[in-house]
């Protein structure tokens, strides 16, 4: 196989007939056959490619495949999708130009741009064309007050909705939810609850004050199953405490109270 070695920075462009769709790529090195369309062009050292939908930075870049399908990065990734305005960085990523799917794996930081999701796993499956992204291993997603962490989730960009599992948790400010799995409606911020539910929700509730002025809280609890559809936890009943000896200098306050939520406790 005839190899080119370019000691300075190249830029090759060339059509693909196979979806008409340009390629340009560049790098401080090349080894390979530029426009062949069945060989591996290897780019090194500030490597760099864009397709109609895609733009990858990196290290090292590999172009295989009948009419360059695949492409291949390694060391210090950094990209966008054009279309959709998904950002990311990751140790490695493979990207298949005929099925749009992107797997980027180790240390993967992706983000939402347009909605301010911003996503880190280990491993990130991006399908261009359903626009989701499915994760696994060490699950951290942010959005406006969620912190949402697992083993698994699915992030549909469509329908703004997470679906999260294993070991699955999602924080609101004070409050916090955990599941077996959990479905996050991003819109709406409703969150849907399933299998051995627990969590703890921080609201205000009203505290007498005593002759001596000490605050006596009300205090309450709910269970887990009582958590609807649409991710509301049940509020527990009243339990007061602490009656004032003398009935006429009785002034309420508001005061912060924690309401913990089980299911299966």
């Amino acid at each position: 196989m005839k190899k080119n070695f370019l000691p300075v920075f190249v830029i090759l462009f060339f059509s693909i007939p196979l979806w008409a769709e340009k390629i340009v790529f560049s790098a401080n090195a090349m080894t390979g056959q530029a426009g062949n369309s069945n060989t591996t062009t290897t780019l090194s050292g500030n490597a760099y490619v864009k397709t109609e939908s895609m733009e990858i930075q990196a290290d090292s870049l590999e172009l295989s495949g009948d009419d360059y399908r695949f492409i291949k990065a390694e060391g210090n990734i950094s990209g966008k999708n054009l279309k959709t305005n998904m950002t990311f960085s990751c140790d490695s990523l493979s990207y298949d130009r005929s099925t749009k799917l992107a797997q980027l794996k180790g240390n993967v930081d992706f983000q939402d741009v347009e909605n301010e999701v911003r996503a880190q796993a280990q491993i990130i499956i991006y399908d261009e064309v359903k626009e989701t992204s499915i994760m696994q291993i060490k699950i951290n997603l942010t959005q406006k007050d969620n912190v949402c962490s697992g083993s698994y989730a699915v992030y549909y960009k469509t329908e703004q909705l997470l679906e999260i599992s294993g070991n699955a948790q999602v924080k609101q400010k004070d409050d916090v939810f955990r599941a077996q799995h959990i479905t996050l409606d991003m819109d709406t911020q409703e969150i849907t609850l399933g299998g051995n539910v627990k969590g703890s929700v921080s609201d205000s509730k009203p505290v007498k004050k005593s002759e001596s002025g000490e605050a006596e809280e009300t205090s309450g609890e709910s269970d887990g199953s009582e958590l609807s559809e649409a991710g509301e936890s049940a509020e527990g009943e009243d339990d007061k405490e602490g009656e004032s000896e003398e009935t006429g200098k009785e002034t309420e306050s508001s005061e912060e109270n924690t309401t913990e939520v089980k299911d299966g406790e």
